[in-house]
């Protein structure tokens, strides 16, 4: 893109291949309404409907940003020298899940996944597999199902966690803030890998 805001076709990644065209499912959307599985708003006028709600919104926006693509483009970092990728995403997010609701909410005292043996960080470690991201999805949406049963049970926002006294509530708001920042670098990385725009 030049200085008068003027997309350059010719314009490369970096790496020498071309950038994808920048593409929308409809007009500025990711997808049709009609197939927007996401509610953004209209909940029930209560604070527990909305934090549900709005965390269950961002959760589906997370596996929206990476429908459709394989293992190769889920392991696509963004550019040099992050190692951003859709698949560490989902690691991360995983992990996150886990802490809070397993750790924080229930006191169950796991580790978090993804750590190598000297207990170090290597959610964002990906490689191109379709067994690693199998995997990811199926530990993403076991720590999902858990944390949904948390809440559920939890006969208010006030509840406080067994792992640490922090109140349901705060939990929730921190895990909206947590998913909103990085549907921001899910957005990036999709465009990155197949042009794909829209929220």
């Amino acid at each position: 893109m030049d200085q008068n805001g003027i997309v350059n076709e010719n314009a490369t990644a970096g790496d020498g291949d071309p950038l994808p065209d920048r593409r929308f499912g409809w007009w500025d959307m990711f997808v049709h309404p009609d197939d927007d599985p996401r509610t953004d708003g209209g909940f029930d006028n209560d604070e527990g409907a909305m934090l549900v709600g709005f965390l269950a919104d961002r959760r589906l926006t997370l596996e929206l940003k990476c429908a459709d693509l394989d293992a190769e483009a889920m392991a696509c970092r963004s550019v040099p020298p992050s190692n951003l990728s859709l698949l560490g995403l989902v690691r991360h997010l995983a992990g996150v899940e886990r802490y809070w609701f397993r750790n924080v909410m229930a006191g169950q005292g796991v580790e978090r996944p993804y750590r190598n043996g000297n207990g170090e960080d290597i959610e964002f470690e990906v490689a191109p597999d379709r067994e690693m991201v199998a995997e990811a999805w199926a530990t993403w949406r076991d720590e999902v199902a858990f944390a949904q049963e948390v809440v559920a049970q939890a006969p208010d926002l006030g509840q406080l966690g067994k792992g640490k006294p922090v109140p349901l509530r705060e939990v929730l708001v921190h895990m909206i803030r947590e998913y909103a920042q990085h549907m921001g670098h899910a957005d990036l990385l999709r465009e990155r890998i197949d042009g794909r725009v829209g929220q």
